[in-house]
């Protein structure tokens, strides 16, 4: 328990004053110096990328505590994650003695107030065992609250409530005033379900995580001693991160230092990438407003990044408005140019960043765990996986899942798993209710017990469920229905020929079972990431139904020799092995696989950004909603992570849903300096990775193969299988000459001329 009564009985002994440099300020640059040994007063630090800031904190609180006989229970630091605000403390612990770092309060802004409300919960009429909800229980109390009110939650989405409710919290709106302000149809239902669900947590003595800092400034506001107890507490504020900030903790932050006025700011405008989840950039750009005489320290030079990395990045974020300029500089070498690539498709691009990683490994002496693979959506880490799989080089997901663990993709391959073997109960049975059909748990486990006493498979029992004793009528019909669909499917892909294309069967069983409609509407994702990892899913499917065509073409004149349900077999054996997949141990580490947002704060010799293409980087959302410059700022920071070479890539065609459409290269992209960066188009040089280099492969001219002249780019044919099409590429290979062709209801097909039998027609 924090008890403020032990502050009296605090004693320690400062370190002897030194007689030279002072040992707090040594190898510090004159604007770090000036931002350590500030003491009273607000004060600004705009903190550029791998400026040193953290060690700025940390040394203006040593500076504090040991410099300024300032008592360190007065001194309160707060930054935005637990493992950041674990690495400030340690490294505070270096400087002071273990007494004094123990009294400096450090933590998250949830932290500080859990702790704040454990203490004056009396006053709030709050338990001080109360419990904090997670994510899982504030879903289960939102789903109980629907269910209160007679609301269906598939018509009203229990995460789209709760956004919204997060959203009302961190504006400081209660459930009463939130009510008052509704208007449309969603709002007046959100102000019934939050009320409701207030209700809840109040009666389980329970708080989310965006109550906690509600209730504190509520405790501030309401009750003005235990307002003035905290500011005397906490003296001097120092913030990090601070253009991450929300509306509910900039008016925490500026209530506690209202009466000292000791407010300490440090963060970066260019850095804040966070709006999507309410952070406000005006708090830090508007900071001198509402301190006019705070005191301005601009951290400039990088420590992190070659003189050419960063010159890029500062042009780049130069085209943003909203910020406050740096003039970011290095002392570090002039390192090579930034190496932009264009390829022809996504695989084409993960080959080309292996090769380039295999190759900067050897050539820098460096270790697997010094490169990263940054991306935009989740969805682009699949091809990665797969290519750096196939190259036997470890590689991690960073703060996410591997491709195959991810929730939608398990739920989508135990569809398929349990058509092709129904004997299957844990795929069966995962699916079962997914998306909900009006099969309940109680429902699940009669089927279970009466399959246990019967000994007859779950899945036959679903077939005659009204032989189930307990099961009521609205029941029987649910499960039969299921039951039904499974059949079709099954009857479907065992009648399924080798000219049945599986991408298409596979399109189906995601909009029939209901799951693709539940993970489009899905609210609680606003980033859509799960939809878009089932639309690469169809493109892994197409992937592996165009590499068994090709396979067989080398072999065969046929096009094809796999029935459909073999197709199936094969697939999800190539996928069992692939989620099956020991973690690779290595004492090189591994490469790192992470999302762009994940990659703040982090820091890599080696960084490759792919798909930067205009609906990904920046992402479509953008265009709409107008928040372009927090695109440029995320381009930004993922190009500030590296530290000796950055690789930028871009695919002329990518697959959505299985489909590959054309793509416009990224307009950050036209955005760097031309001077900083070595262009290689290598995107007609596809299938030639791997080679003696990019620039000298042998590509054969129109009159050493005539292939190249019968079938330019841009040719409509028609195939006997596949219908009309028009071709997209040629690449020469002997015999084995292959075209890319767009088929207009079969998609795009990679073929052998040589046994195509394609007809080109003219219209």
């Amino acid at each position: 328990m924090w008890d403020m009564q032990e502050e009296m009985d605090f004693d320690d002994n400062p370190l002897p004053p030194v007689e030279d440099v002072d040992p707090l300020l040594e190898g510090l640059t004159q604007p770090q110096v000036q931002a350590v040994t500030h003491v009273d007063g607000p004060l600004l630090v705009l903190a550029g990328a791998g400026s040193g800031k953290t060690r700025t904190i940390t040394r203006r609180i040593a500076y504090l505590v040991q410099r300024c006989d300032i008592a360190p229970w007065n001194v309160l630091a707060i930054t935005f994650t637990n493992k950041a605000a674990g690495e400030m403390r340690e490294r505070v612990g270096q400087l002071l003695t273990e007494r004094q770092a123990n009294a400096v309060t450090i933590g998250t802004f949830h932290s500080l107030c859990s702790r704040i409300l454990r203490k004056y919960a009396a006053t709030l009429n709050l338990s001080p065992s109360y419990t904090i909800y997670d994510t899982s229980d504030q879903t289960r109390a939102m789903k109980q609250a629907l269910k209160d009110l007679q609301m269906n939650s598939n018509h009203f989405p229990p995460g789209k409530f709760l956004h919204a409710i997060s959203d009302a919290k961190n504006q400081l709106i209660g459930p009463d005033d939130y009510a008052k302000t509704a208007s449309d149809f969603f709002s007046k239902k959100a102000a019934q379900a939050y009320t409701k669900y207030q209700a809840i947590l109040t009666k389980n003595k329970a708080m989310d995580f965006d109550d906690l800092i509600l209730n504190t400034v509520k405790l501030m506001k309401f009750f003005p001693a235990v307002l003035d107890e905290l500011q005397d507490r906490f003296r001097y504020i120092l913030i990090d991160e601070y253009q991450d900030t929300n509306h509910a903790q900039f008016v925490l932050a500026h209530a506690l230092a209202q009466k000292h006025g000791n407010l300490n700011v440090t963060g970066d405008p260019d850095q804040s990438i966070y709006g999507w989840r309410g952070a406000n950039i005006k708090n830090i750009l508007e900071f001198e407003q509402h301190y006019p005489k705070a005191q301005i320290v601009k951290l400039e030079q990088n420590y992190r990044s070659t003189q050419l990395i960063l010159a890029a990045a500062d042009h780049l974020i130069q085209n943003n408005s909203e910020r406050k300029h740096k003039a970011l500089w290095t002392e570090n070498e002039k390192g090579q140019s930034i190496r932009c690539f264009a390829c022809a498709d996504e695989r084409h691009e993960s080959k080309v960043v292996v090769e380039e990683f295999d190759k900067l490994k050897t050539e820098l002496g460096l270790s697997w765990n010094d490169f990263a693979i940054f991306y935009r959506t989740n969805s682009l880490s699949r091809v990665a996986e797969d290519a750096l799989r196939n190259a036997a080089i470890p590689y991690q997901i960073a703060r996410g899942t591997a491709f195959f663990d991810r929730k939608e993709i398990k739920d989508a391959c135990a569809y398929l798993r349990a058509i092709v073997n129904p004997d299957d109960e844990v795929n069966l049975l995962r699916i079962v209710n997914m998306p909900p059909r009006g099969i309940s748990d109680t429902t699940v486990k009669a089927l279970q017990a009466h399959s246990v006493g019967s000994h007859i498979p779950v899945y036959e029992l679903m077939r005659q469920a009204e032989s189930v004793p307990s099961l009521n009528t609205r029941a029987v019909s649910s499960v039969k229905k299921f039951a039904a669909l499974l059949d079709k499917w099954r009857a479907t892909l065992e009648q399924g020929g080798c000219e049945e294309s599986l991408r298409s069967y596979v399109e189906n069983i995601l909009r029939e079972s209901g799951i693709e409609e539940r993970y489009r509407n899905d609210n609680s994702d606003p980033d859509g990431d799960r939809i878009e990892n089932l639309g690469e899913l169809i493109s892994s499917v197409q992937q592996f139904e165009n590499d068994q065509i090709t396979d067989f073409d080398a072999q065969t004149t046929e096009v094809s020799g796999l029935s459909l349900e073999a197709k199936m077999l094969s697939y999800l054996e190539q996928v069992a092995l692939v989620s099956d997949t020991d973690s690779i141990e290595n004492d090189e580490g591994c490469v790192t696989l992470m999302t762009l947002h994940a990659a703040k704060g982090l820091e890599f010799p080696v960084v490759a950004i792919i798909g930067m293409e205009d609906g990904l980087l920046p992402h479509e959302r953008s265009f709409q909603e107008k928040t372009i410059e927090e695109e440029r700022r995320l381009c930004f920071v993922g190009i500030t992570r590296a530290m000796r070479v950055l690789l930028l890539t871009n695919a002329r065609f990518r697959s959505v849903f299985g489909k590959s459409s054309s793509t416009i290269p990224s307009r950050f992209l036209t955005e760097l300096p031309r001077e900083l960066m070595q262009t290689n188009n290598v995107a007609d040089q596809g299938e030639r990775v791997g080679g003696s280099g990019y620039g000298n492969s042998s590509v054969k001219t129109e009159s050493d193969d005539p292939f190249l002249a019968d079938y330019p780019p841009g040719t409509m044919v028609r195939h006997p299988q596949f219908g009309f099409g028009k071709v997209i590429q040629v690449r020469s290979s002997g015999a084995h000459t292959r075209a890319t062709v767009g088929f207009e209801r079969a998609g795009v097909k990679t073929l052998i001329l040589q046994y195509a039998r394609l007809e080109i027609v003219d219209f």
